[in-house]
């Protein structure tokens, strides 16, 4: 049987897909430019030739993978009105994401070894935090809330759907949507009822 031979951009797409199912499956720690180039089916010569390392093809998958779960989040915060229909849209965005890119979110929730142009899933949140952070504040001058606090309540709400996003990944239940309707059924019941000037009653 004759192998067709791949022209440079195809065998580096095909050299990201091997590694990122590798990375998912095995962390970066674990996955070797051997076993990359097993799977591929080149030498190891050819993964370095197109990345220069490990590192290298990490680097370009995480890259990606932020980039994706970004522009998801970003577009579900463009649409709707209502800030409820805008955490509705977000919360959802995420699951959306985890559930298609499953092996994306792996590799995103592992500790990165490597600086990335696009930073460290630690980074990533804080750039959801920062979009989120826009439209909180918006809404909280509107109802007569300090604006400045609208940073604190963003990093609080994207934490929140994160960690439950880590969570879910390996459970699956319940449904996808009924995890965003729980979520957002936390956060606006806490947003809607918020006090101006919050105080800890054990502190008092």
């Amino acid at each position: 049987m004759t192998r067709v031979r791949m022209t440079g951009g195809e065998r580096r797409e095909q050299l990201l897909t091997v590694s990122r199912s590798l990375f998912a499956e095995k962390g970066f720690e674990a996955t070797s430019i051997e076993e990359i180039a097993h799977r591929a089916g080149v030498s190891k010569p050819v993964v370095y030739e197109h990345f220069g390392g490990k590192e290298g093809v990490y680097a370009v998958v995480v890259d990606r993978e932020m980039r994706r779960l970004m522009n998801q989040i970003a577009t579900a915060l463009e649409g709707g009105s209502h800030p409820r229909e805008l955490l509705e849209q977000a919360a959802g965005a995420l699951l959306d994401y985890i559930e298609g890119s499953t092996d994306g979110f792996r590799i995103l929730v592992r500790d990165s070894p490597v600086a990335s142009s696009s930073g460290t899933f630690s980074s990533l949140l804080n750039d959801i935090a920062s979009q989120v952070e826009h439209v909180l504040a918006v809404h909280f001058a509107q109802r007569g809330y300090d604006r400045e606090l609208a940073a604190l309540y963003a990093q609080a709400l994207v934490g929140m759907v994160a960690l439950t996003g880590q969570w879910w990944l390996e459970v699956r239940k319940p449904e996808k949507d009924e995890v965003a309707a729980h979520l957002v059924n936390l956060a606006w019941k806490g947003l809607s009822a918020m006090e101006h000037r919050p105080r800890l009653r054990s502190r008092s």
